[in-house]
């Protein structure tokens, strides 16, 4: 879900060349909060958290006059009340979300078979062979925005450019109800004023230190060598801010395939309460999940945590990656930082990891800071082909202090 609050928005609002903005981001505005005001239209202009209202739950959603009060999702529902002590809570309703998501899915699908679906509320489309029937790009989106309107009452924001990268910014400028079309020359003139954490895979840590260094805006970072950027950011990501900072971006919109997953999880015949014996176990079902994708030639994008403590409660989190990966140190990374932001917890009976999302084959990626370990994983793979699984592993998991019993492991996959 987006943290937009609106203020900045930015639409397209007047004629514009538009043939080289082929490609677009469709994002659903506030989607599961939206969903709910279905239901409760008397609410529909007040602040309103989609959640459980309990200490230790998070913020599923939150409209955007909650995000005005700085409410987003993934925040502890403690905090996001007291920062806005008059919203409305209202419960999930997880099948109503995908069968919403369905139909938003295949009226993108009526204007181009070129649908690259990244979540169950966002989706990249490639119409560059629908002028014919449609129009042109800017036609194209106002008509998938009418018809997404019409035939589920909820609203979307479209953003239109060159590349898969300026179009997802665009879309999150555009945000909430708007369409942003950035032809293909005015891409640097949109770029440049933006601030750095709009590069894709600037998060928190990283924009600290490139503020450190006195980076502000995208443009700073385009008139800074190259060379320059590597040293002081390591060569890949020097290399992928570089290119996105010109607006460069090669991959191409991938038509998704069936929805897939793959994961692992342990049961504990003695529930886990040791932090660091948490995350080794975290670890090892992130390999178990990693070798079973590099088998079948999957990525995954969208890693999933799921806990389960001695009382049967049991909760899930998940986290989208920027790139797609088979990598097991990647998987593990983005494990532990979800069951981290869980916070205190009781002792955990279950874990398991799974990767979603996932595709056949690996598209085109602006950079790969995983090289090191995907070549080190895959050494671990041919090893293990020869000599059998756990002839050689991480010195992490070798060193690990024994969970108190051995779990009982359970992997699978599904369609």
């Amino acid at each position: 879900m987006s943290k937009q609050d609106g203020r900045s928005r930015q639409v397209t609002t007047g004629p514009v060349d538009d043939a080289t903005a082929t490609i677009l981001h469709m994002d659903m505005d506030a989607f599961f909060a939206s969903v709910e005001l279905l239901a409760r239209p008397d609410l529909k202009g007040r602040p309103v958290i989609v959640g459980h209202p309990s200490a230790r739950s998070v913020v599923t959603a939150a409209t955007y006059e909650a995000r005005l009060f700085g409410v987003n999702s993934a925040m502890p529902m403690a905090v996001a009340m007291r920062r806005c002590p008059q919203a409305v809570i209202l419960p999930p309703h997880y099948s109503e979300y995908q069968r919403y998501s369905s139909i938003v899915m295949e009226i993108c699908g009526d204007f181009t078979p070129r649908v690259e679906v990244l979540g169950i509320d966002e989706a990249f489309l490639d119409v560059s062979g629908a002028g014919k029937l449609f129009g042109g790009p800017m036609a194209v989106a106002q008509a998938i925005r009418k018809r997404v309107l019409d035939e589920t009452g909820l609203v979307c924001s479209i953003g239109a450019a060159a590349t898969k990268y300026v179009a997802k910014v665009a879309s999150s400028k555009a945000k909430p109800d708007g369409l942003l079309v950035v032809p293909e020359h005015e891409t640097l003139a949109f770029l440049h004023p933006l601030p750095i954490s709009a590069l894709w895979g600037v998060g928190g840590k990283t924009e600290e230190r490139m503020l450190r260094r006195g980076f502000r805006t995208i443009g700073d970072v385009a008139a800074t060598p190259l060379e320059v950027l590597q040293r002081s950011l390591g060569q890949a990501t020097g290399s992928k801010l570089h290119a996105l900072s010109l607006g460069r971006d090669p991959r191409r919109v991938t038509p998704g395939v069936a929805e897939k997953s793959v994961g692992h999880e342990s049961t504990f015949f003695k529930d886990l309460t040791d932090h660091e014996d948490i995350r080794r176990e975290l670890l090892r079902l992130s390999e178990l999940v990693a070798v079973r994708m590099r088998k079948h030639r999957t990525l995954g994008r969208t890693v999933q945590l799921k806990l389960r403590y001695g009382d049967f409660t049991t909760i899930t989190r998940s986290k989208t990656l920027s790139e797609p990966t088979d990598v097991a140190h990647r998987i593990a990374e983005a494990a532990r930082d979800l069951h981290d932001a869980v916070g205190p917890h009781p002792p955990v009976r279950l874990l398991g990891v799974r990767m979603e999302q996932l595709t056949e084959s690996a598209p085109t990626l602006l950079w790969d800071e995983d090289e090191d370990w995907r070549e080190a994983e895959h050494t671990i793979d041919a090893v293990s082909e020869r000599f059998g699984r756990g002839a050689v592993q991480r010195a992490s998991l070798v060193k690990r202090k024994e969970p108190p019993e051995r779990p009982f492991v359970r992997g699978g996959a599904s369609d």
